[in-house]
Parts: structure tokens; sequence; C-alpha cells
């Protein structure tokens, strides 16, 4: 569908492809049209909710300056995805054995690998990208005990949250292992440590913002190139990530199953992060806060909660959503409602049939804390192609 609603109160209008949007999104929406750097408009997808100062579903195309709060603190936080050559009769009666060997061989929540889990040339290189930026920025190595363990041990981990490996089937019966995962602890280090000088840069022009967490670099001001270059290197570290993990789940997988192969219809991602694109006639950073690149022809991933369908798409090139689409189904309700509004039977009620934790730890990733997928994909039919509608029967969470 095309763009449903559209505020006008900013420096640029804001397009809207959904009219699900509550009122704390539109007043951040309204505030990212305030700032004086926004290239035409603010677009936000039809799962647009609430972030921290920027939106979550929203696309940010700004000249000459990034706001390091709209890229967040899961930077290169994104999906993996990969078909098999099997079918879903390849699949054991019971899935339990699956789940379980899946969540032995992949550190979940706060875990970490006890020790380096990948080759040793690959570790050297991400140390060899990391160097510079913690050699000019030795507060980043102030904010935990041990920053080189933290990265090294962390590589090929999935995290807690709304973060998940999972087994499922598409149409056809096909087998697809899916996970979503980001950089981990210290992408969260480096945007926490962003953020914050920003704002301090900022000093007082600082109250002249809506909102203090739009702080933002001006190109050609002391740290926005020290910026651009880790927050490049958290997004190679996320990307990296994800295909450890999805190595390691392969590995862990194949004792159960018949002999396979990967299919070369694999995806890597991200929809938390900046990247210079050229839109409307001018090289601008995009900031995608909860948005995936969805250029004619891309293929992407697009996830539900748990419980619910999955869909791997390809970019139609909208140019009004500056080439993105959503990056899943969106939260309805945050993590504190929904476990106030839910419980353990809730969950099992509305995970039946998937083999995954139905525990009180994991209620807020209940599905009913979601918008409806399949609302969300209704939406967005001017922005990509369906290519495959996945279920899950595994879901793995930390």
């Amino acid at each position: 569908m095309p763009i449903q609603l559209q505020l006008n109160k900013g420096k640029v209008p804001v397009k809207i492809f959904t009219k699900d949007v509550d009122e704390r999104s539109l007043d951040q929406l309204g505030n990212l049209a305030q700032m004086p750097f926004i290239h035409k408009h603010v677009a936000a997808m039809p799962d647009v909710h609430a972030g921290i100062g920027a939106t979550v579903g929203s696309v940010i195309p700004t000249k000459g300056a990034i706001i390091p709060a709209a890229v967040g603190v899961d930077i290169g936080c994104g999906m993996n995805a990969v078909r098999l050559s099997l079918k879903a009769h390849d699949l054991p009666d019971s899935l339990v054995r699956i789940r379980s060997a899946i969540e032995a061989k992949v550190p979940v929540g706060r875990a970490s690998h006890a020790s380096e889990a990948v080759e040793a040339s690959t570790l050297n290189q991400i140390a060899h990208h990391l160097q510079p930026v913690t050699d000019k920025h030795p507060g980043l190595t102030k904010m935990t005990r041990n920053i080189s363990r933290t990265w090294s041990r962390q590589v090929g981990t999935l995290g807690g949250g709304n973060h998940f490996i999972e087994l499922c089937l598409d149409e056809a019966d096909d087998v697809w292992v899916m996970l979503h995962s980001g950089s981990r602890g210290v992408g969260n280090i480096i945007g926490r440590y962003f953020i914050s000088k920003a704002q301090k840069d900022m000093g007082r022009l600082l109250g002249n913002l809506p909102d203090k967490d739009l702080a933002y670099f001006e190109e050609g001001t002391e740290h926005f190139d020290d910026y651009v270059e880790a927050v490049n290197w958290a997004q190679d570290y996320a990307m990296i990530n994800r295909r450890e993990m999805m190595r390691l789940v392969i590995d862990a997988i194949q004792p159960f199953l018949p002999a396979f192969e990967t299919s070369r219809e694999a995806i890597n991602c991200h929809h938390n992060y900046v990247e210079k694109e050229n839109h409307f006639g001018a090289d601008v950073y995009v900031t995608r806060k909860g948005a995936i690149s969805a250029y004619e022809g891309q293929l992407g991933i697009i996830p539900g909660s748990m419980g619910a369908k999955s869909f791997i798409v390809r970019g139609l090139g909208n140019a009004q959503s500056f080439c993105s689409c959503s990056h899943g189904a969106g939260r309805k309700m945050s993590r504190t409602a929904a476990k106030k509004a839910f419980t353990a039977a809730d969950l099992k009620h509305q995970t039946e049939g998937v083999e995954c934790r139905k525990d009180n730890d994991v209620i807020d990733e209940i599905p009913g804390a979601y918008k409806d997928i399949e609302t969300v994909m209704n939406n967005q039919r001017d922005l990509v192609a369906v290519v495959h509608t996945l279920k899950q029967v595994v879901c793995v969470k930390g």
C-alpha cells in the first residue's frame, strides 16, 4: 500500500506507511523532522514504534551529519537465513534434541564462549580494524574490563531480548535456518560511548534540540570520522557474528538430520545501521533504525514474532521509502506491559507447535506483544514482494 499518513509540522515531511502509529512515535517522528540536516523527508515503516530518541522503524536520510542514538546501541543488528536441502519429512518427530543441541553450541543471553570459537585469522582481522578506534578512544576500553575478550569470545553468540535462532519451513516444506543478532556487547559499548560523546560535544546547543538523544556529529567535526570508523567496524562485526553463528548452528543440527547441503540463497542483512547512499540526486547518510534495505531485486528477511510467520522478500526499490521496508512485526506493547498482561499459559498457547522456551522469562517476547505481521506485510506491498513464507518449528531464545 502507498503512504497512509503524512506529518507536515517539521522542516521536512514525515511519510508513514501505516495508520497504526502511537502518539509517542508521532512525537518522535516530528522531532526528527525538526532536525536541520534531514534530506527530503523522514520515512516510517509499517512496524513503526517508539524507541530512544528516534523511532524504531524509521529511515532517516541526513546530509553532513549522523545521529548516533538513531543508529542505536545494537549496531548492525540484523538477520541471516539459509535454505537447506531438506524437506519437512526429513525432520525428526521430536525436535527437543535439535533445540538442545543448538543451545549447547551457541551461547545465549549474557553467555559467551569459554574461549575463542572462530579461526585466528578472522580474529586477527577484526582486532586489526578495531585497534585504531580504541587507540584514539581509550575511554572505550574503560567501559569494560577487557574489551578484546568481550568481542573475541562473543563472536558466534546470540544475546537476549528479541534475538533468536529458528528452524523454519517454507510454503514448499523446504527447511530453513534463520537467526537474528547484532554486534553484541562491544557494539553496545561503542554505541553508548559515542552517544555520550555527541551529547558532550554539543555542549550548550544540546538544549536547543527537541530531544537530547538526537545529539549529532557534523561532518568535519572532531569525532565524526571516528564515529563512522567505529560504527562501520561494529556493523562488520555483526555480520561476522551472524555468519559464525550460522556455521555453529549448522554443525549442531547435522547429527540429527540426513546429510544436507546449504543453498546459495543465503541472506545476511542489517536492520540497525547507517550507510552512505544516493537518494533524490544527493549523497546522504541513511540511518535505518529497525528497517532493512529494499532496493529493486534485493533479498531481505522480515521476521514475525515467535509463533508467527516470517518472510523472505525481494525489494521493489520504492523511492519514497528510500528503498527500505520494515524489519519485522514491530512491538505494540512494552516488555513490562507484556509481562503484566500475559502468563506462561498464554505463551504456551500462542507458540503451540513450536519447540521453544515457554517460561516466565520470555513472556515479554510473546506474539501478542507484537503487531500482526500479516497486516504489516499488507501495508508494505509497494515496498517488497514476498518470495518465501516461513513458519518456525524450533525457536531458540536467550
